[in-house]
């Protein structure tokens, strides 16, 4: 038995060995012109076939002109990450933020992902944001503080400014939405260089300090000796560390621990706990002694147990008889309905419908999720031995009206607000990277005249986006990923003109000395806002 088991472990490494070297190559050598033609119809393709609003903000005769230019630019054989340079800027006039194009990166065997893991690539340390159109270090979660505040002028030999200005043409936002651009691109600019550039194990950034000029180069380095060698260094040659012995513990210490480990595996659940920014997405407490205001930051409405976190928190509103409630959304990009429906059930008094039925285009999505071509064969194997089920259960949620297919969420039934609803005044501060669900509530509070928004037009349509799940699909050829959303989520509300976000009460952009003062313009508004209403 043991020697079986041991052949097909060295059958599964050398298949997963393999399957790795051809990927690599796929994607690195030269594709003929009509297989790459053929990517570009595949993906205008699934993409007629599986997005319910696809001609929302382009027209047909616009788009149909738009993928047809791109076949006619390909007149000679090129690689994957090229050709993801030329399809993805094409992919974003379909203006739906949720529609976007994956590159084929390098993938690495089991034993270069072992390695990899224990290093670190300081570049990844850093927060940038694109403000007067110049790249700035916003934040560092690095030991080096000093370049925070600096701009960043270049890396290696490209301008940063170019480099942000032409991976803005390779994503969208919801409509004709600006404010999420540079809010975007600010938040993931390592992940969009390494989309261009591919894995690196050092670069030399280029900064201004006012008139001063200086380059660093960011290593990959051991996570254990943050001064540790690069990936290309020796391992043999580094001398072994002497680990001390662990401390003998009493059966008491053991289950105290124990205990402490459980309460914090709690606690980290409940807020959500970011183990590679060590913050938390769920953030509450009060500001000032007498409890009058309190301040929600959620980063997302992604991970963690919601429902603790909100019945906790508008409990303590409450019991304090807070007057005054600011709810923070600002680089929220969305997640869950079921929690903004929850979250929203505390910021009403009034019975309330959260959302309506979802457009779709098939009967059955939830297979077509299922099915995508870049689920494991094991997820396909338990979606099709679930496929009765499945297809009774959306069979049932979907109807016909008026020639279009809806799927029914139980978010679209007519709720009541939660008894501990917080009944005072609410401030919600957003910006351009306020996308999908953050949007989505925020249309709800305005629409309702339930708070004052302070900041920036939200990324995400007023008027709903295409969510809710998703079709993950591989290119044949290219191996590029394009994902889709699958149902039109949206408020009862709407506004006009179509194609914009939820729009500020009070319009503030912060400036990069607000940065560099660690200065909020949008909280400080607020507050004296209620100060002022004393």
């Amino acid at each position: 038995m043991k020697k079986l088991l041991l052949f097909f472990s060295i059958l599964l490494a050398i298949t997963s060995c393999n399957s790795v070297k051809v990927y690599n190559e796929q994607i690195t050598s030269l594709h003929s012109v009509e297989d790459l033609h053929n990517d570009i119809d595949k993906v205008y393709k699934q993409l007629q076939k599986h997005h319910p609003k696809l001609y929302q903000y382009t027209s047909k005769t616009v788009l149909d002109f738009k993928f047809d230019s791109l076949k006619q630019a390909i007149t000679k054989p090129i690689n994957s990450r090229d050709f993801y340079k030329k399809l993805a800027p094409v992919v974003t006039h379909v203006r739906q933020g949720h529609v976007s194009v994956g590159s084929a990166n390098k993938r690495f065997t089991k034993k270069e992902t072992k390695e990899l893991k224990k290093r670190k690539f300081e570049f990844y340390d850093l927060d940038f944001e694109y403000l007067n159109s110049k790249l700035w270090v916003k934040n560092t979660h690095g030991k080096d503080s000093s370049i925070v505040g600096n701009q960043v002028v270049k890396i290696e030999a490209d301008l940063a400014s170019n480099l942000v200005e032409l991976y803005k043409t390779r994503f969208a936002s919801d409509g004709y939405n600006t404010t999420l651009h540079n809010r975007f691109v600010s938040k993931g600019f390592s992940s969009f260089y390494y989309k261009d550039k591919g894995f690196v194990d050092s670069l030399n950034v280029t900064f201004k300090n006012k008139d001063s000029i200086f380059t660093k180069t960011f290593r990959r380095i051991s996570k254990e000796d943050k001064k540790g060698d690069t990936l290309n260094d020796s391992i043999a040659l580094k001398k072994p560390k002497k680990k001390p012995k662990p401390k003998k513990l009493t059966k008491a210490e053991k289950k105290l621990n124990r205990l402490k480990n459980k309460a914090k595996r709690k606690y980290n659940k409940k807020y959500g706990y970011i183990a590679r920014r060590k913050n938390y997405t769920r953030n509450f407490n009060f500001i000032g002694q007498d409890s009058a205001i309190a301040l929600m930051k959620i980063r997302g409405f992604t991970n963690g147990n919601y429902k603790k976190f909100y019945n906790e928190s508008f409990t303590k509103l409450d019991s304090a008889k807070t007057k005054n409630f600011i709810l923070d959304l600002r680089d929220n990009g969305g997640g869950r309905i079921s929690e903004i429906d929850y979250l929203y059930s505390f910021l009403t008094d009034k019975n309330y419908q959260f959302i309506t039925e979802s457009e779709v285009n098939s009967r059955v999505p939830f297979l077509k999720f299922l099915m995508s071509n870049t689920n494991s064969n094991s997820l396909k194997a338990i979606g099709g031995l679930l496929s009765p089920i499945i297809a009774v259960h959306n069979l049932i949620k979907t109807k016909k009206k008026a020639g279009k297919l809806y799927y029914k969420f139980k978010y679209s039934k007519v709720n009541k607000p939660n008894p501990m609803h917080f009944k005072g005044n609410i401030y919600v501060l957003i910006n351009g990277n306020s996308f999908s669900a953050s949007s989505l509530i925020s249309t709800q509070l305005q629409a309702n005249k339930r708070a004052v928004f302070v900041g920036e037009e939200t990324g995400g349509a007023y008027n709903g986006t295409v969510a809710g799940i998703y079709k993950i699909y591989e290119l044949p050829t290219s191996k590029l990923k394009i994902r889709m959303g699958l149902m039109q989520i949206e408020a009862p509300q709407k506004q006009t003109p179509d194609g914009y976000g939820v729009k500020p009460n009070i319009k503030i952009t912060p400036t990069i000395e607000d940065r560099i003062l660690k200065r909020d313009p949008e909280l400080e508004w607020v507050l004296n806002d209620i100060e002022n209403q004393k």
